[in-house]
């Protein structure tokens, strides 16, 4: 995969990318990470990239031209077939009135080949960006932040770790939290093939961790654990994980994939 990232701070980015999963992917010739300093798309001795909102307003906007003069050379396929799903690529605007980037989006923007990633900065962009060039607008969560960096780091560390031979075990890709399972990769009454002692999210935060030592300080590892039966463990762990799900994220069950075995397991924890 080839992602771009157009910004006015590209220093930004020798940080966040430098380490882990994502430092590894690029090593390994998996992600090519460039970054574009929109400033160099300037045309005026200032390197002007903002101005004045039409209006009035409070703030300043980011300019079109810059934008555009920094996409036209990529070699980007037309807007029209990338739209239709003729090209393996997309224009990404970051913006706070963006659609809410998740893990479902995370995978399918992996099957990509190409992404760009245009940072937003200031009050906004110019909104021909995104009614002209942009094929999409993404926010990371529902907060304001000074400038689109920091979500083009969060959407490439997460896009990152979905590519084929990323993570060093790809099932634990499918087995975190908000990952729905793959179709045909769970049986009848919810069971998944594979580990017994483990299960898919299915859309739920994932199940508590442990390791060793078994007694820390008086905190015991639970029992269920270290007995060795895997399908106990494997009903332990769905239940933690839907316990943990209805504590600090309710909103997710409404569409989690949920058996008759889960709901029963709901009725008692609430």
């Amino acid at each position: 995969m080839k992602a771009d990232i157009v910004t006015i701070f590209p220093d930004f980015f020798r940080g966040p990318l430098d380490y882990g999963i994502t430092r590894r992917a690029q090593e390994m010739g998996l992600v090519k990470i460039e970054v574009h300093d929109l400033r160099q798309f300037t045309h005026d001795r200032h390197r002007t990239v903002d101005d004045r909102p039409f209006g009035g307003g409070e703030g300043m906007v980011l300019k079109p031209e810059p934008i555009f003069d920094c996409l036209e050379p990529l070699g980007l396929s037309a807007r029209d077939e990338r739209l239709k799903g003729l090209a393996k690529e997309s224009v990404i605007l970051l913006s706070a009135q963006g659609e809410r980037f998740t893990q479902e989006v995370a995978s399918d923007l992996a099957k990509l080949d190409r992404m760009v990633l245009i940072c937003g900065r200031y009050e906004g962009v110019d909104e021909r960006v995104a009614d002209f060039l942009a094929d999409r607008e993404l926010s990371i969560g529902d907060y304001v932040l000074s400038g689109g960096e920091l979500g083009a780091a969060v959407i490439i560390e997460s896009v990152t770790r979905l590519l084929p031979g990323a993570v060093g075990n790809e099932a634990s890709t499918r087995q975190e939290s908000f990952t729905a399972h793959v179709a045909g990769e769970a049986a009848e009454g919810g069971e998944f093939v594979g580990n017994a002692s483990t299960c898919g999210s299915n859309g739920l935060l994932d199940y508590p961790h442990y390791t060793r030592p078994a007694e820390f300080r008086g905190m015991n590892v639970p029992e269920v654990l270290i007995e060795g039966n895997h399908q106990q463990i494997r009903r332990w762990r769905r239940e933690q994980a839907l316990k943990k799900t209805l504590r600090n994220r309710p909103d997710l069950l409404q569409a989690a994939d949920l058996a008759a075995e889960d709901r029963e397991v709901l009725e008692r924890l609430k």
